[in-house]
């Protein structure tokens, strides 16, 4: 027969079960929704603050995850504990499965820490141009795993923080001056000194030009119908590219005006005419 007394124990034992844990299953859930919402209200608010103190622009973005990463952890140790989980039984499994991550993440732990290692040593900031791991490119942000590069021709590159921390990295941006290197090969039929002198005189017309170090122009290389003269400038490191590339046309216009010979290709025909009726070779000399 149909024990109503039994039924009675469980269904009272149910209704306890169900009172007890789901109320605390909705608390959890309430906890979880208000402390995901205080979560990004905070990260807004520590970000807003960070761009008022005018906290370095590559910090930023680092801090900002770090935070919401550390109020995520405290959030669902929260929940846990509103559902009535041990918490000491619950920090030993947490920490047993941190160090199973751990040794499973440890490329992921490398990249962190080179990210900590980057924001402490500071080799680049947002908007340098570097150049590391055969990758060139601007700044565009530095993140916990990653560094991310925007290329001249707006290409987005992506390099893990573990191996950029510990290679060499080359930064254009972190110096205020840049020294310029142009080289122009002219023929030896020419007068150096009539090349140097208008060489000169083009960097004596640009402003952008700095008058320290002195502006030095030096033959460099000198062969059978040519040679070739190196100006060496320093200006701003924003005026780099511009004066390189003007330099280089008004030296060309210049060189026209002023009647300066380029170096010509020679032929010379090696050997005289073969019983075959072929065409005797032809070197070409410069």
């Amino acid at each position: 027969m149909f024990d109503l007394f039994n039924f009675e124990a469980y269904s009272t034992n149910i209704t306890n079960f169900v009172m007890l844990y789901g109320m605390r299953l909705v608390a959890a859930i309430i906890t979880l929704l208000i402390g995901l919402w205080v979560i990004n209200w905070l990260n807004r608010m520590v970000f807003n603050l960070m761009v008022k103190k005018d906290v370095d622009v590559s910090l930023r973005p680092f801090l900002k995850s770090v935070l919401a990463v550390v109020m995520r952890v405290l959030l669902i140790i929260l929940v846990i504990a509103q559902l009535g989980v041990e918490m000491t039984s619950f920090i030993a499994i947490l920490g047993s499965a941190g160090l199973a991550i751990g040794l499973a993440l440890q490329g992921s732990l490398s990249n962190f820490a080179g990210g900590v290692l980057i924001l402490t040593i500071k080799p680049f900031r947002v908007g340098d141009y570097v150049e590391a791991q055969g990758q060139g490119g601007t700044v565009h942000m530095i993140n916990i795993f990653n560094t991310v590069l925007k290329t001249p021709d707006n290409k987005t590159i992506f390099i893990p923080n573990g191996p950029l921390a510990n290679s060499v990295v080359v930064n254009y941006t972190i110096e205020k001056t840049r020294r310029v290197e142009l080289k122009f090969a002219v023929s030896v039929n020419n007068d150096i000194g009539k090349v140097r002198q208008i060489l000169q005189d083009l960097i004596n017309a640009d402003e952008r030009v700095l008058p320290e170090p002195a502006p030095v122009i030096v033959v460099t290389d000198f062969a059978e119908h040519s040679l070739t003269l190196s100006v060496r400038t320093w200006v701003n490191k924003e005026n780099f590219w511009a004066f390189s590339w003007d330099m280089n046309e008004r030296a060309k216009a210049a060189f026209e005006e002023q009647g300066i010979q380029m170096p010509v290709p020679r032929r010379e025909m090696v050997g005289g005419s073969s019983s075959n009726g072929q065409t005797p070779k032809a070197v070409s000399q410069v």
